[in-house]
């Protein structure tokens, strides 16, 4: 992923014309723990594909509790799942780019029961879709409602329905260019 400004703002502005610091930062080695009990929130979670994109580097996460993403740079003090420097893991998004083509699929976006409607997941979509060289894809549930108007609210468009993708029904495939 390479950047490019798609458009809103990696540290949102409180409302006060202050900026915040953003609260997304890459997935260090000490959050693996927690994204693996995160993953579990996940219809169909894919424990190969996140385990890969955690030994590349590529899965990106919202942190709570202890600061903000930027803090710290030395090591975490605390386990993965307590505040520390950069504090706790609070959701995460798993990208996966195609190796034949520009853009990026988000494969997996959880965040955890207790930190939803903080607009942390707002700001992971965002943060990779600065990053992105390319379109954008994922796939909802046609019943996550919620989901679907965060996607809707941040551009993507349906492009697609995929029968019987998850155990329980369709996927919709939705597209941002």
């Amino acid at each position: 992923m390479t950047g490019r400004d798609r458009g809103g703002d990696s540290e949102p502005s409180s409302g006060s014309g202050r900026r915040e610091i953003s609260r997304v930062r890459a997935a260090r080695p000490t959050d693996a723990g927690r994204i693996r009990e995160l993953q579990s929130h996940l219809r169909q979670p894919n424990p190969d594909l996140l385990e890969y994109g955690l030994a590349v580097g590529a899965v990106r996460v919202s942190v709570a509790d202890g600061g903000t993403a930027s803090s710290g740079s030395g090591s975490d003090s605390g386990s993965a799942s307590d505040a520390g420097p950069g504090g706790r893991v609070a959701g995460y998004l798993l990208p996966v780019d195609a190796p034949n083509r520009s853009g990026v699929h988000l494969a997996e976006l959880v965040v955890a029961p207790d930190c939803r409607r903080e607009g942390r997941a707002s700001e992971l979509l965002r943060a990779v879709v600065r990053e992105a060289s390319g379109p954008v894809t994922l796939q909802a549930h046609p019943n996550n409602e919620a989901a679907l108007a965060l996607y809707e609210s941040l551009g993507f468009s349906v492009v697609d329905r995929r029968a019987d993708a998850y155990d329980d029904g369709d996927a919709l495939v939705l597209r941002l260019e």
